[in-house]
Parts: structure tokens; sequence; C-alpha cells
């Protein structure tokens, strides 16, 4: 009932930047919390940034600074702008949502997720 798609992955040189965008859509009541997170080969998933419904943020430490999370309440959308790129940042990054839906309770939601790759 929920869809979470995400775009604006890609390769880029160490230095480069990016910015991904996740539409969230559906029988949507209410978001209470979108974020990112990113998943390495042979590693655990862990969190990025993510924003709540009042503009709350937070990021991990390894990206701070670097990266800036916002969001367009209108669209049901929420932005990764990622700068100063590094190739330890490579990752598959997935889009998560903290969504009520007028059906179904407060639930968490991804997208299907999308490739960044960072070169040396």
């Amino acid at each position: 009932q929920v869809q979470l798609v995400e775009s604006g992955g890609g390769l880029v040189q160490a230095g480069g930047s990016l910015r991904l965008s996740c539409a969230a859509s559906g029988s949507i009541f209410a978001i209470y919390a979108m974020g990112w997170y990113r998943q390495a080969p042979g590693k655990q998933r862990d969190l990025v940034a993510r924003i709540t419904i009042r503009g709350s943020t937070n990021y991990a430490d390894s990206v701070k600074g670097r990266f800036t999370i916002s969001r367009d309440n209108a669209k049901n959308t929420v932005y990764l702008q990622m700068n100063s790129l590094r190739p330890e940042d490579t990752a598959v990054y997935y889009c998560n949502g903290d969504i009520s839906t007028y059906d179904i309770a407060r639930s968490d939601y991804w997208g299907q997720g999308t490739q960044v790759t960072v070169s040396s």
C-alpha cells in the first residue's frame, strides 16, 4: 500500500556530489519520519541520515558536514545531498519511511535501493 521509489544513484569520482531522491506514494495517512540507510557488501545496513515530520535531523558521524537530508512534505519526498564523496561511501542506499496508512498502523517501509559507487 506504500511504495518508496528512489532515484539519483550512480558512479562518481571521489570529491564529487550526488543527490538522491525518494518519493513515497500510496494510501498514506501520515509520514512521521523518513531516512536513508546504506549497506556495503558484507556489512550491515546502517543509518546515514533521518528527518522527522518536524524537521529534526540526525546523521551518522561519518557523513556529518558532507551530507544533508531534506524533505518536501507536499510531495512526500525526501532528498539526500551528498558532497565530498569518498570511496568508503560506496554502498546501496535505501530509503526508509515511518508511515501510517488509512488501513495499516504506523510501520516501516523500504525502497528497493539505489547503488552509489565512488571511485578513487
